[in-house]
């Protein structure tokens, strides 16, 4: 708790202290919370505002980016899909048309246009040439397919209806996965023949592979019905259905999000294949797309949280250091005007002294004189008999009397004092003028005081008003310290050849290190429930160095006090007026 004191400004340990007409406007506390919370706002809000637009911008700018991103891919797969299929078929129109069905009919034949189809194109696996009953009539390739009858399968009842065909991806008498792609060649007599090749799988997957995908990318084909055709990575095995809605025909590759069974989000782009019974379907994971982003955003978190702090350990700062200024402005301007106010007192009571004084100078001048006339009359004339009863009781009455004229001389000291002039003093006289003041409060509260003055102490010049109020706040203070039969010792040494040493001890209370170091504070006290102000040492403090001395305190808690005050034996210069 004390290090966490450490770092509070001044204004927030003390209550609030200014007084007059307009006290709320030195509501510091507020003020210092008025200036933090608009500074805040008007630094942090733009800066929020400005970071929250760019997060969203740039979250959409990637999130539009990937989506054309696989846009483009899906356009370019469809296009090389297409490309792919479009490419055999017209590679099979062409044999059709160039070859008449005679040779067509040859096994050699066949088998040299197989060959050289495989060697200009990948992934034919045979040849069929199949009349319009649907009777293979001649196969070339590693099956035994010779005779088969393709009459009642999908794609020949489709090839008399359009004149070329591209199959779906099936089993068939090979029980292996491929695709069909057949050409009809009609004759003059209305007849016709088809050439039929099968495709290899293989190629036509590598395809799809060959895409560069991000975001656990996914590409595969699926038919009309959404039952995929080719293999996938993260999804249902072949021929199976896919989980998701199969998109409606269009001529152009569209995109859209969909949620998948385990409730996250997706990108799916789709693309109708022309001249195929086939879907492109290229699946994306949002998330994963989304991962630059995140790293993205975790280092725009990180810039704005680093700004808003460094902001705001600038703003508290500068507002404190503001704030604490103007409190420490108002504490001077306090100091100097309960200053100004202690000083107007004093004057006046100085000025009531003199008046009291004056007032009882007369009747005791009146009295002395008849006293003293009356005693010669006993003393000198026979006309009254002597009374040594009577002479005692005038001799009282004029020792009454030249004591009440010492008082009123020391009060008429102390009110001519009051203004500030340097003249000759001796340390030691101003010091019992100040416990004559005193002295009755020490024989009341049996509190035994010490003096000890170094022989042939030089007179000095110094202001003896000042001096007055140095000495009688300090040893005022120490009675107020010490309880019943305290002790209080009163050291003046020569310091050198040029100042003076007086050091006043008490046996008191004494004083913890925490406030030992306050003591000379404006308006701190230990005494504020007994009435103090805090003003008395705070005043002697600037009384000391006016004159050009110094003072140090030593204190023990529940031991007592000293106070070592150093005064010049001359004056210090002032500086000359410009």
């Amino acid at each position: 708790m004390l290090k966490l004191k450490q770092f509070k400004p001044e204004f927030w340990q003390k209550s609030e202290l200014s007084t007059g007409p307009y006290r709320q406007m030195f509501n510091f506390r507020r003020i210092w919370k008025t200036a933090v919370l608009l500074t805040s706002l008007v630094t942090l809000l733009p800066l929020i505002l400005i970071t929250s637009i760019d997060y969203n911008f740039t979250q959409k700018s990637i999130e539009s980016e990937d989506l054309l991103r696989t846009l483009r891919i899906g356009s370019n797969a469809k296009r090389s899909i297409s490309f792919f299929l479009s490419e055999r078929l017209a590679a099979l129109t062409f044999i059709v048309r160039d070859n008449h069905s005679s040779e067509l009919s040859q096994p050699q034949k066949l088998d040299s246009l197989l060959q050289n189809l495989r060697q200009s194109f990948d992934g034919f696996v045979d040849l069929g040439f199949i009349n319009e009953q649907g009777l293979q009539i001649n196969y070339v390739g590693p099956y035994n397919l010779g005779g088969k009858d393709y009459s009642n399968q999908e794609w020949f009842k489709e090839i008399t209806k359009k004149g070329f065909n591209i199959s779906e991806v099936f089993l068939g008498f090979r029980n292996v996965p491929h695709l069909i792609i057949a050409v009809q060649y009609a004759l003059p007599d209305g007849s016709f023949y088809v050439l039929r090749a099968a495709i290899d799988t293989t190629r036509f997957n590598a395809l799809l592979r060959d895409f560069e995908l991000s975001g656990r990318g996914d590409a595969f084909l699926v038919n009309r019905q959404g039952v995929i055709q080719t293999p996938t990575l993260y999804h249902e095995p072949l021929f199976e259905k896919i989980p998701y809605h199969v998109p409606e025909y269009s001529d152009h590759t569209e995109i859209r999000e969909e949620r998948n069974k385990a409730g996250e989000d997706i990108i799916i782009c789709s693309a109708y294949i022309p001249d195929s019974p086939y879907i492109l379907i290229i699946v994306k994971e949002k998330d994963e797309l989304m991962k630059s982003w995140r790293e993205t955003r975790f280092k725009l978190i990180v810039f704005l949280v680093i700004s808003i702090t460094v902001i705001l350990l600038a703003i508290l700062g500068f507002s404190t250091y503001m704030v604490n200024s103007m409190f420490l402005l108002d504490q001077r301007r306090l100091s100097t005007l309960h200053h100004m106010e202690y000083s107007n007192k004093l004057a006046s009571i100085g000025r009531l002294a003199a008046g009291v004084a004056h007032e009882i100078n007369n009747p005791l001048a009146i009295i002395n004189e008849k006293a003293g006339l009356i005693k010669d009359i006993f003393v000198y004339t026979d006309t009254c008999p002597q009374n040594t009863r009577i002479i005692e009781l005038l001799d009282s009455v004029l020792a009454s009397v030249e004591r009440c004229g010492r008082i009123t001389k020391r009060l008429l000291g102390f009110a001519r004092h009051m203004d500030s002039t340097i003249e000759k003093v001796q340390l030691g006289k101003i010091i019992n003028e100040v416990l004559g003041f005193l002295h009755k409060e020490a024989e009341y509260r049996n509190i035994s005081v010490n003096i000890d003055l170094t022989e042939n102490l030089p007179e000095f010049q110094s202001d003896r008003g000042k001096l007055q109020q140095i000495f009688l706040n300090i040893i005022n203070n120490a009675f107020s310290a010490m309880s019943v039969g305290g002790h209080l010792e009163i050291k003046v040494a020569r310091q050198g050849d040029d100042s003076l040493l007086a050091t006043i001890t008490d046996n008191g209370c004494g004083m913890s290190e925490a406030d030992l170091g306050k003591i000379f504070e404006p308006f701190f006290s230990t005494k504020t429930k007994s009435g103090g102000t805090g003003l008395g040492l705070s005043i002697t403090y600037g009384l000391i160095h006016e004159l050009g001395g110094g003072v140090h305190v030593s204190s023990k808690l529940g031991e007592g006090t000293t106070f070592a005050i150093t005064l010049p034996l001359q004056p210090p210069q002032k500086p000359a007026e410009k």
